[in-house]
C-alpha cells in the first residue's frame, strides 16, 4: 500500500467527504435565505455530489413557504400540490413529515383563520414539567399546586 492512498481525497472547500457530510447537516436546517457564504459553497459541493439530498432538501422547505401565505385558499392549494410532489418523490423520511401534516391537516390550516398557535401553551406546559421534576416526592398536592400557581400566575 502506498502512502498516497491513505490520505482521502480533497474537495474544493478543503473538506473531505465525510467532513462535507458532518458539516452540512445544520445546513440542511435552515432556509437558504439565511446561509451564509461559506454554507453555500458546502451545500452546493453536498447537492453535487447527492442530487437526492437536493431533491429531499427543497421538498422539505415547501411547507416553510406555505406558511408565508396569508390566504387559507391559497395555503390549501399549495399544501395539495406539495402533497403530490412527496407522494412522486418517495422519500421515506419526507413521507413521514407528510402523514404528520395529514393527520393534522385541518389545526394546521387552523393557522390561516388567525395567525396563532399553540406555542405558548406547549412552553408553559414545559414550564410545568420541569417544575414539576424539581419537586419530586411532593406529599401534598395541593401545596405543589399552590407552589405553581404562586409561581406561574
Amino acid at each position: 500500500m502506498r502512502k498516497q492512498d491513505l490520505y482521502p481525497q480533497l474537495l474544493s472547500n478543503g473538506d473531505t467527504v465525510k467532513q462535507l457530510l458532518a458539516r452540512s447537516r445544520y445546513i440542511l436546517y435552515k432556509s437558504i435565505e439565511k446561509w451564509t457564504n461559506n454554507p453555500q459553497q458546502r451545500a452546493y459541493l453536498l447537492f453535487e455530489l447527492y442530487p437526492d439530498i437536493k431533491k429531499a432538501y427543497i421538498q422539505s422547505q415547501k411547507p416553510r413557504a406555505i406558511y408565508n401565505n396569508n390566504d387559507k385558499n391559497v395555503a390549501m392549494l399549495k399544501l395539495a400540490h406539495w402533497y403530490r410532489k412527496v407522494e412522486e418523490s418517495r422519500f421515506k423520511n419526507v413521507n413521514i413529515v407528510f402523514i404528520t401534516i395529514t393527520v393534522n391537516y385541518q389545526s394546521i390550516l387552523n393557522y390561516f383563520d388567525n395567525r396563532s398557535t399553540n406555542a405558548s401553551a406547549e412552553f408553559f406546559n414545559a414550564k410545568i414539567k420541569a417544575f414539576k421534576s424539581q419537586f419530586l416526592g411532593v406529599r401534598k398536592i395541593d401545596f405543589f399546586l399552590f407552589r405553581l400557581s404562586n409561581l406561574f400566575a
